[in-house]
């Protein structure tokens, strides 16, 4: 993980047979797809192993469901492996945000009913805990990191919202808004000293980061492993750690309610599970074919050279550009400054997304942090330095056509 600019592109990566890679996917090749953060993108074995059992389960409905936690337990069992956690502590869940809920619905309060975010939260997950604090009669208490600081000062700012009244800390393992890394395994050390649960989000970090649970002590983890892990959507793990993962259930009842944590996550009625089981055929098609670290080293590369190729075509336009600091930085993402007018705000970020794929068919992701709009580059295997390179020289003009009217608007309103 460099985090800094290279000029230089890295070579792409081919199939076993020599076709690109991109190739093992169903993406629109009429489109550029910079944005495998968001949704991620699944491999066709995937697609075709979840259909197959899919097939099955609709062959004889009355037997598959009878046996789909067995099934589902041992998918567990590698998916597991996977993220080098105990089986006993991983539960399936949808994605990271029905992760966090089910955290929130389990806990109690047990001091002052507050609760500590930071500015970088997921939306979602912030709404949650603000729901959970009113529930309790307490409040949000929100971490102010600044997005260029580094380890040692992210995690002075976490820490001087911790005190006597704390009921649970919810921190972002890799932020989504601004692509960058937090003190997750500090803050995880600090909070247990102090008997205070911590959630970790960790919804980018599967696949991404090699082990991401190495060294985290935390009471609950969420991750989506149909982002990098490029899994059927959706597909999630909830680890939980210690006592507390008693308190957990399903959000919804079924006849599994009765039995331990994870068992009873594993049965849920006549809910679809193909996406899960089929996750470890998209885990293995990666390793298989690249192998993993030979992957992420490949994505983080090109992100990097995306990073300075989009920044200098912003900065020779408009003069505000280039790769931005994040303190942290992350393998395969990285931010790009946008120009003064464009995404200052999550609303006016996501507006731009959806005008950039419907003029100018690319799917991109932009975001918003203190005002400030930013692109967010994630790279994955079938990207190669020929998107970036088409995104510089043809949309970025636009982009920069679009912020200037934008502030022209702005002026005369």
């Amino acid at each position: 993980m460099s985090g800094t600019e290279v000029t230089t592109a890295p070579h792409p990566l081919l199939l076993a047979d020599g076709r690109p890679a991109a190739e093992a996917w169903s993406l629109d090749p009429a489109l550029k797809h910079l944005n495998h953060g968001s949704f991620g993108a699944v491999p066709l074995v995937a697609q075709a192993r979840q259909q197959e059992l899919r097939a099955e389960m609709e062959r004889s409905p009355v037997v598959w469901f009878p046996a789909q936690p067995q099934r589902i337990a041992e998918t567990r069992s590698e998916l597991a492996a996977f993220l080098g956690v105990s089986a006993d502590d991983l539960a399936l869940v949808p994605n990271a945000s029905a992760g966090a809920s089910v955290v929130f619905a389990g806990l109690e309060r047990r001091r002052g009913g507050e609760i500590v975010v930071t500015d970088h939260g997921y939306g979602a997950v912030t709404m949650g805990a603000e729901r959970l604090a009113r529930r309790w009669g307490g409040r949000v208490r929100t971490a102010r990191v600044p997005l260029d600081v580094d380890e040692e000062q992210a995690y002075e700012a976490v820490i001087a919202e911790i005190g006597e009244a704390t009921d649970l800390v919810v921190l972002d393992h890799i932020t989504s808004a601004t692509a960058r890394l937090m003190p997750v395994d500090r803050i995880g050390e600090a909070a247990r000293q102090r008997g205070i649960p911590l959630l970790v989000d960790g919804a980018h970090a599967p696949g991404l980061l090699a082990a991401p649970l190495a060294g985290v002590s935390c009471d609950f983890w969420v991750g989506n492993l149909h982002k990098w892990g490029c899994a059927p959507r959706g597909t999630a793990a909830l680890i939980a750690r210690g006592p507390q993962h008693d308190s957990l259930y399903p959000l919804i009842d079924s006849w599994g309610a009765a039995d331990p944590y994870p068992d009873r996550f594993d049965q849920q009625g006549t809910l679809d599970a193909t996406a899960y089981l089929a996750a470890p055929t998209a885990l293995d098609f990666i390793e298989r074919t690249w192998g993993w670290q030979a992957a992420r080293q490949y994505m983080d590369e090109l992100a990097d050279y995306a990073a300075h190729v989009i920044g200098t075509a912003f900065a020779d336009l408009t003069g505000v550009g280039g790769t931005v600091d994040v303190g942290m930085p992350v393998p395969g993402m990285r931010l790009v400054r946008l120009p003064d007018g464009l995404g200052t705000s999550r609303v006016a970020a996501d507006a731009l997304r959806d005008r950039v794929a419907g003029e100018l068919d690319v799917e991109a992701a932009f975001t918003s942090f203190d005002g400030i709009g930013y692109m967010r580059l994630s790279a994955h295997v079938y990207n190669t330095a020929a998107d970036y390179e088409y995104f510089a020289e043809s949309c970025v003009p636009v982009l920069g056509r679009w912020a200037r009217e934008a502030r022209e608007q702005h002026r005369t309103a």
